[in-house]
């Protein structure tokens, strides 16, 4: 989880592919409307992510009940991350993609093709609730450095 512009996706889809479990993009379950109000640079409300929550929980719970899956997704308040894992029959890691507000806003700036534009940033960092029961991990490492922090700490949890 992080906000915008973090990596979940190259490091979700470097995680899984190293773990051999599959991998599911958050974005990839927005409604077309939330997709065009945030395009439009106006950030979802509590309201307008609930049926979004609901997508990813029964995802989760689908995926977990079979060998898992790596799923990313912002995440960015705590009661959304204990909707997300509610349910859920076995260990849940969430994993942090924690980076300062420059790096990622030049990352941003720099991607082609993504719905969320740079000018969202600011809003994702404030509605940001920093995860304390989380795997914190420094985004300004490489991505494989990254991946293979996430399963050395996760194998310390397990």
């Amino acid at each position: 989880m992080g906000v915008s512009g973090s990596g979940k996706t190259t490091i979700g889809k470097k995680l899984a592919e190293k773990i051999n479990l599959p991998f599911f993009d958050g974005d990839d379950f927005h409604s077309q409307a939330n997709r065009e109000k945030m395009k439009a640079g106006r950030p979802l409300t509590d309201e307008d992510r609930a049926d979004w929550l609901i997508r990813m929980n029964k995802l989760a719970i689908e995926e977990m009940n079979k060998d898992g899956a790596v799923i990313a997704c912002s995440g960015l308040k705590e009661k959304y991350r204990t909707f997300l894992s509610g349910g859920i029959p076995g260990p849940v890691f969430g994993v942090f993609l924690k980076g300062s507000y420059d790096l990622i806003k030049k990352r941003m700036e720099e991607r082609k093709g993504h719905f969320m534009p740079a000018s969202m940033l600011s809003s994702q960092f404030e509605t940001l609730e920093i995860p304390r029961e989380s795997i914190t991990i420094d985004i300004s490492k490489s991505p494989d450095e990254i991946v293979e922090r996430i399963i050395s700490d996760i194998a310390e949890k397990d």
